[in-house]
């Protein structure tokens, strides 16, 4: 067992940590405090490959795998868990569906601009009334001649209010349940496609979060994303990659909190001494550094198995997400404690991540539906 990381592997972490620290770093707190979505990052991160990190070169992308892939989300949260997010949903949900399930012409037409970061894209499940029951999808998409009609509307969708390209899901034939549910392609700018509430969120201020709403919204059936009724079984394979960024997200910004609590507590000084002089602050920094290395091995874990061809990994990527995301919230809590009183003020980073993690046990399949589909993982293969 082999558990180094390679030196392309290394120098590829080097690489995305000195461009967050750099470009990221410095805007943080003005960013999270106005709401602010940085599309002024977005040519970077093209040019960086960070917009396609899974996808070959012949469609955009860097040519690179999950392990890399995961490392480039760790690494933007450890700075800026809204920057991770972001670049998350575009890689793994909207640009992943199409490389998984769209035509040759899909793909050039929209995987590449997606991929070289040309163009950003959002992807579309959630709905008010179908959140973790997302088979309950109530938006619909109606053929008429070579055309769908789309109506409904959907929520919480990362990239909702800028996103170019929109994959979203939408009911073809309510009779055949989770099988009546296909995914489509939509453009920024199509009639009757718009954005809608724009959710002014706890934490991750920085990222995207918006309704999008299909009024009448005509398009042609080039538009349809995979076989007819199968968008919804589609979207249950892509969110196993997608649980991997997630988790991966978890893992950067518990790293960040650590490494925040850390120097804190060598600098903060109680009683004439610092306070990481003190054992009961060891033994918190020794408690969160041993549950952010055991998410880190799920998730590394998790992503080399998606880079394995024909492997399912269903199972590992949840149990990365659901771990992953509950040490976040775990180490940023103490991350606070460490901090006191200043833990709770803007002037440190402790209540930002504090804020942030939290998203992590809840998008992309709850931490309750992640222990679902572990059992259900489990349970099948006892059988």
């Amino acid at each position: 067992m082999d558990f180094s990381f390679t030196d392309e592997q290394k120098h590829l972490r080097k690489s995305v940590r000195e461009f967050a620290e750099g470009e990221i770093a410095p805007h943080v707190m003005e960013w999270d405090e106005s709401s602010h979505f940085p599309t002024e990052l977005l040519p970077k991160l093209g040019e960086m490959g960070f917009m396609g990190v899974i996808f070959p070169e012949q469609y955009g992308g860097a040519g690179l795998g999950y392990i890399e892939y995961a490392t480039v989300i760790e690494e933007l949260a450890r700075v800026d868990g809204s920057v991770g997010l972001f670049v998350a949903a575009h890689n793994s949900l909207c640009s992943n569906h199409i490389y998984k399930f769209g035509t040759e012409e899909q793909k050039k037409k929209y995987l590449v601009p997606l991929a070289q970061g040309k163009k950003l894209g959002a992807w579309s499940l959630t709905e008010p009334e179908a959140g973790s029951d997302a088979g309950g999808t109530r938006t619909t998409a109606t053929r008429q001649g070579n055309d769908w009609v789309l109506n409904g509307a959907k929520t919480f969708t990362t990239n909702g209010s800028y996103a170019d390209i929109c994959v979203a899901m939408a009911v073809t034939d309510k009779s055949k349940e989770s099988h009546g549910i296909s995914a489509f392609l939509l453009e920024k700018g199509t009639p009757g496609f718009r954005p809608g509430k724009k959710e002014n969120k706890l934490g991750m201020r920085a990222s995207d979060t918006s309704e999008v709403i299909f009024t009448d919204c005509r398009i042609p059936n080039c538009q349809l994303l995979g076989p007819e009724g199968e968008g919804f079984i589609g979207s249950l394979k892509i969110l196993d990659g997608g649980r991997i960024s997630i988790a991966a997200l978890g893992l950067g910004m518990a790293q960040g909190a650590l490494e925040a609590a850390t120097n804190y507590a060598k600098q903060r000084k109680q009683f004439g001494t610092a306070i990481a002089e003190f054992q009961a602050i060891q033994f918190k920094l020794a408690d969160m550094a041993t549950q952010v290395e055991a998410a880190r091995l799920l998730v590394y874990q998790a992503a080399w198995l998606a880079d394995q061809k024909d492997v399912r990994f269903t199972r590992e990527s949840s149990m990365a997400k659901l771990f992953a995301s509950e040490v976040a919230v775990r180490v940023a809590n103490e991350c606070v404690q460490v901090h006191g009183g200043y833990g709770f003020t803007k002037d440190y980073p402790a209540e930002k991540f504090y804020r942030d993690v939290k998203l992590c046990t809840i998008g992309e399949g709850t931490s309750e539906i992640q222990r679902l589909v572990i059992a259900r993982q489990l349970l099948a293969k006892s059988v």
